[in-house]
């Protein structure tokens, strides 16, 4: 299974990061990966991997600025792709069909070819601009999966909150993981509300 990964320069490398150890221990899956220029600056403020620290989860990278790459190309068979953490600047190219650099050129080749797209969009607020491009993004037939923490299943740690969008993610591609566990309805309430 070969799946195409790209971190855009929005906050929230981790995402991508942790997105890329999890596929490491998947037996058969390729990682193709791409990281923006903004990106790289980021992983650098926001966390404490280097840029060939993350490089080297993947098992081949690709220059932001090598269109001719093959994952530019629908012929190079994919699963499909992930831009985590994905900023509005690549969905609003992604949306527009603008596909300036690497990232954007994977990401509408994946959406031509019918493969599933997921974007993880990191912005907030979102104001109508950012949500009509969400919308075309949307319509397009990519699956819009923001980093939303869940409560539900009880989080103790940061890791906890990132570990439930990566697995929501690898849900989207049928991956087992062991990050999250799956709901499995509500429980009588530990004790009663006065």
């Amino acid at each position: 299974m070969r799946l195409v990964v790209g971190i855009s320069g929005s906050s929230g490398a981790i995402y991508g990061i942790r997105l890329l150890e999890a596929l490491r221990g998947v037996p058969d899956v390729e990682t193709h990966l791409i990281i923006s220029a903004a990106a790289k600056r980021t992983i650098l403020e926001e966390t404490d991997y280097s840029v060939k620290d993350v490089e080297a989860l993947a098992t081949q990278v690709h220059d932001n600025r090598d269109i001719g790459a093959a994952v530019a190309s629908g012929s190079f068979r994919t699963e499909g792709m992930i831009i985590a953490p994905c900023s509005i600047k690549t969905v609003s190219a992604l949306a527009n069909c603008y596909a300036e650099t690497l990232i954007c050129r994977a990401g509408d080749v994946t959406l031509k070819e019918g493969r599933p797209l997921v974007v993880v969009a990191r912005e907030t607020p979102l104001h109508l601009g950012h949500l009509r491009q969400l919308v075309a993004l949307a319509e397009l037939g990519a699956v819009i999966l923001p980093p939303m923490p869940a409560f539900y299943n009880r989080p103790k740690t940061l890791d906890d909150i990132i570990n439930h969008t990566v697995g929501r993610i690898l849900d989207r591609f049928g991956i087992p993981h062991g990050l999250t566990r799956e709901w499995t309805g509500t429980h009588p309430p530990r004790h009663q509300p006065s």
